[in-house]
């Protein structure tokens, strides 16, 4: 049998423990070029623009989807 707690945690403790364990919304900021979702301060990865200049060439096939 392994190693046992020597005293019980009170609630507080456990639950002071747990509460980093919630889930953040995403903070997303619309495309200027296309209106699709992105996180800020990345290319779009829809249409490939950043700061309204093209990054990366996105292939038609991959804007179509």
């Amino acid at each position: 049998m392994g190693p046992l707690p020597k005293r019980k945690l009170s609630k507080g403790r456990r639950d002071r423990r747990r509460s980093q364990d919630a889930l953040d919304n995403l903070n997303l900021t619309q495309c200027s070029n296309c209106g699709e979702m992105r996180l800020p301060h990345t290319v779009c990865p829809k249409c490939g623009h950043y700061k309204g200049r093209e990054v990366i060439v996105v292939s038609k096939e991959e804007k179509n989807k």
